[in-house]
């Protein structure tokens, strides 16, 4: 068999039924993350934006789009794709390097919505997303990094297996569908270099695309049956270096979701080790910000490449900079969704730190990446005095864990557009999915009770 006929196997004979109960947990804290960070993202300007242009485009009333209203699945998928990105606090994988909930739940909450499924099926689609994106994930990285962002690119996959399994797909509709979302799949990182709107549209994309790699499925839309590793496939035309059997080791054996990572900063994930260092560092040692002579930081390749800029000009920007966050984090202690807004971007105490900040190539840490997130920083005091800092792991990884309490306050926290007692009712719902019949009744609690700009 080639590896989609294996991983369509997989897929057709997974049932709800078959997971875990701690694989059933951990998707539902997913679940809840997602709905977080997409909610915090709504108001946002490139995601209304987005809205505005779905609007004008039309679409039938099958799914809530989570800015107000509804509209088409492929619609849905795009708008809520793209707003649960922007706030940068949707989890990640660390070896196949995806922001999967970004992608897979936006697209399975559309079908699961328009074809009024249930929590349980919802899960089991939402494992099954995870599962086969991160594997075609890490077959690819870390070479694929360098040009694409995994999460547009291998998310595709994602949302088309969630989308295909709520659709009730067989094994060579499924097939068909992994052909066409392989051939969707896009997402330049050239976006970072000045801080363009475009990462929301990876998100979104990624969500919408693989749903419409399954729908036309679904009515016999072929595609190619070696899109993985073919001559001319997603490994050969995407990595230089590439591992197919990454794709099927244990498969069925482990769950991959539960490798998941989630986050408690609101940067680029390629900071956290870092932020976690110097707020570690800032609360233990009695110094003033003024007596620090210099700080280093030794990390891995990516942290350089994508967050490597010491002159942030946009408050999005400000997070993809490693230099800007260990400042903001030895001044502010924290690294939260309010502390890179306001007046914080230009403020000059944390301007006047990150002036002070080396960032170089360590290559003990460099050699352990994707399978470890680590960073050391050092903070060298005007006296010689100096601290310092390692991780493997930073905050959120399985090895270093949130408890459900941490990414149920989370939540709270960010979804400030539904009101607080709105809030806790709508994570307990969340919280015990499996128990629901129809998830369009969820989405319709949700639409009532959002508080739209």
């Amino acid at each position: 068999m080639n590896l989609s006929e294996e991983l369509a196997k997989y897929y057709a004979e997974l049932t709800y039924e078959d997971l875990p109960e701690d694989v059933i947990s951990f998707t539902k804290l997913c679940i809840l993350d997602y709905f977080g960070s997409a909610l915090a993202g709504i108001s946002k300007a490139p995601i209304q934006m987005i809205s505005e242009a779905v609007g004008e485009f039309g679409g039938n009333p099958q799914a809530t789009l989570l800015t107000g209203g509804k509209s088409s699945v492929l619609n849905a998928a795009l708008v809520n794709g793209a707003s649960s990105h922007i706030v940068e606090l949707d989890d990640i994988h660390k070896s196949s390097i995806i922001h999967a909930a970004t992608v897979v739940i936006p697209a399975a909450l559309a079908v699961a919505e328009w074809k009024k499924l249930s929590g349980k099926d919802l899960i089991l689609a939402v494992v099954l997303g995870y599962e086969i994106c991160f594997r075609i994930g890490e077959a690819v990285s870390p070479s694929h990094y360098h040009y694409w962002h995994n999460t547009a690119t291998c998310g595709t996959f994602g949302s088309a297996v969630a989308a295909a399994k709520l659709l009730h797909l067989n094994e060579e509709a499924f097939i068909n569908s992994l052909g066409n979302a392989g051939s969707q799949a896009a997402g330049l990182w050239e976006f970072i270099e000045d801080g363009a709107m475009t990462k929301q549209l990876h998100t979104g994309k990624a969500a919408m695309n693989g749903l419409l790699a399954s729908l036309l499925a679904q009515k016999g839309f072929t595609g190619a049956k070696k899109i993985l590793e073919g001559d001319r496939g997603f490994f050969n035309a995407m990595s230089d270096v590439h591992d197919g059997s990454k794709i099927t080791r244990n498969l069925g054996n482990e769950y991959k979701i539960l490798e998941n990572s989630f986050k408690v900063h609101a940067s680029c994930r390629h900071t956290h080790a870092v932020i976690d260092l110097a707020i570690e560092i800032a609360n233990e040692n009695n110094f003033e910000l003024e007596d620090i002579d210099h700080i280093d930081i030794g990390a891995y390749k990516a942290t350089l490449e994508i967050t490597d800029n010491n002159d942030p000009r946009t408050e999005y920007a400000s997070k993809f900079s490693v230099q800007y966050c260990t400042a903001l984090a030895l001044v502010k202690k924290s690294a939260g969704l309010d502390d890179f807004g306001g007046g914080n971007l230009w403020d000059a105490t944390i301007r006047g730190v990150m002036d002070k900040v080396n960032v170089a190539l360590d290559p003990n840490i460099n050699a352990n990446y994707p399978k470890e997130w680590g960073a050391k920083v050092t903070v060298v005091l005007k006296s010689g005095e100096a601290f310092r800092k390692q991780t493997d792991f930073p905050k959120g990884d399985p090895e270093n864990p949130v408890s459900t309490e941490d990414l149920r306050n989370k939540f709270v926290k960010l979804a400030t557009s539904l009101p607080e007692e709105s809030r806790h009712l709508f994570a307990d719902r969340v919280l015990a999915i499996e128990s629901m019949d129809n998830i369009a009744d969820l989405m319709a609690e949700l639409n009532t009770n959002v508080q739209y700009i």
